[in-house]
């Protein structure tokens, strides 16, 4: 998940910091105001504190990339086998789905990414990464989690042996999704296609939610209905031309000049094209084209990542973007068979929560960390996730996807003093999930879970 900051964060987590210390007894008094089964939950991770650090740290340790997740999910599979789960591995090459039937009552759905990000960790910390891996194109990239997935799996897990804990104190069916590839926003829709519904079974959920980490204080949960993050389009530009050597350029069709002209265009799109008043985002990841100072290549990519709410804005930013690469070859002199090609690696739609489910959730979430530490009327971010299309075509699934915070509340304090939106941010080198969020994260899934499947 792409960067996730915007001036909301500030305004909204600039208040939290502020009021910190009153929250905490707020939530000591709120935890009352829980069941008695979601009570005894905290009481058990609370006893899970040195199992969920060693997990974590493990993870942590071992990253690694979308479908090459091999390693991280035997340990889910092997976890929820032992617990009693009916564990079905190897949906698109890596994604497990752990299923419990636990009498009459709900079917709900919860997703866990396993993935980690193509970034060299810098955080110092003592179970950083230290892992390179060999693409397929032969090249070699560091990995790190520099997104929380590893918070992820490790509060899924936590949450999968306290409901196990409560079994005689809860009743339905649980599913447990441990999923691959979300940083290409290609995993979800590859398990669906892989038979999620079909070949393996899945009874339907009456609910599906997830959660992800944010650079927000420990204790606090973004969780909002309606729009929450953007839809996406992973998209390259090949454009093609015709080598030769730089000092002949008169002899020579140049891909670099066509996708420079393009790429200067594309920022027009923004504003010209697109209402400013529409949320949006065009950005260039990279421009890859040949190899020596005195040699012009016969062709130059350009990888670039869209951020979208409105379909019709998505329209408009595609057809923009064809009708300007396809100008700036034109001005190089290339015909109509040697037009840029433009190839999609991976999309997804905007992530939007259900009004009334979100709604019913925020209670326990209030009871459980505080009134002030659960914010619920917040803007949402552009960065972008493919949780919701495990789905597939089911679309009549309340969906709800919130935000937790996992960053030292004095250490994000501190930034703000310094006039940073975060000490952090997503995908960057130094993401750190402060230890402290663990059993937090944990408690805020299994909490919301019981709220869900409790007897009552």
């Amino acid at each position: 998940m792409v960067k996730m900051v915007r001036k909301g964060l500030v305004l909204g987590l600039s208040t939290f910091v502020l009021s910190y210390g009153s929250n905490l007894q707020a939530k000591e008094e709120g935890i009352e105001h829980l069941p008695v089964v979601a009570q005894k939950a905290l009481t058990i991770i609370d006893g899970q504190t040195d199992w969920l650090n060693k997990m974590y740290k493990d993870f942590h340790a071992h990253p690694e990339l979308g479908f090459m997740e091999n390693r991280t999910s035997a340990i889910v599979a092997k976890e929820l086998k032992s617990l009693g789960f009916d564990v079905k591995t190897g949906i698109a090459k890596t994604g497990v789905v752990g299923v419990l039937k636990n009498g009459s009552g709900p079917t709900v759905m919860y997703r866990a990414d396993m993935d980690a990000n193509a970034v060299e960790e810098a955080t110092g910390l003592p179970y950083a990464s230290k892992v390179r891996v060999k693409l397929d194109d032969g090249t070699e990239t560091p990995v790190a989690h520099m997104c929380g997935h590893d918070a992820h799996v490790t509060w899924m897990l936590s949450m999968a042996k306290t409901m196990i804990a409560l079994k005689k104190e809860w009743s339905g069916t649980l599913i447990l999704v441990a999923q691959p590839a979300e940083e290409p926003v290609t995993g979800a829709k590859a398990m669906v296609s892989d038979g999620l519904w079909t070949k393996y079974n899945l009874p339907k959920p009456d609910y599906f939610f997830a959660v992800h980490t944010t650079p927000a204080p420990v204790g606090v949960v973004i969780n909002a209905p309606g729009p929450r993050m953007a839809g996406t389009d992973q998209l390259d530009v090949l454009f093609k031309g015709v080598g030769g050597h730089g000092s002949l350029p008169i002899l020579t069709k140049n891909p670099i000049s066509m996708a420079a002209n393009a790429v200067t265009q594309y920022q027009t799109i923004m504003g010209n094209a697109v209402d400013p008043q529409k949320a949006a985002v065009l950005s260039i990841g990279s421009i890859q084209a040949g190899n020596s100072n005195n040699v012009i290549p016969s062709t130059a990519l350009v990888k670039m990542n869209l951020r979208w709410f409105d379909s019709k804005v998505r329209e408009t930013m595609l057809n923009n973007i064809k009708l300007m690469s396809e100008g700036a070859a034109e001005m190089q002199g290339m015909g109509e068979d040697q037009r840029p090609t433009l190839t999609f690696k991976g999309s997804t739609t905007p992530v939007v929560n259900d009004k009334e489910f979100s709604t019913r959730l925020n209670a326990p979430l209030k009871a459980l960390l505080g009134q002030k530490q659960v914010l619920t009327e917040y803007p949402p971010f552009m960065g972008s996730e493919d949780v919701h299309h495990l789905l597939g075509e089911q679309t009549d699934i309340p969906f709800n996807f919130m935000f937790v915070g996992v960053a030292d509340p004095l250490v994000f304090a501190n930034a703000l003093k310094q006039g940073k939106p975060a000490p952090y941010i997503p995908h960057s080198p130094n993401y750190i999930v402060d230890l402290k969020a663990l059993p937090v994260g944990a408690k805020v899934s299994t909490v919301t879970m019981l709220e869900l499947l409790n007897k009552k």
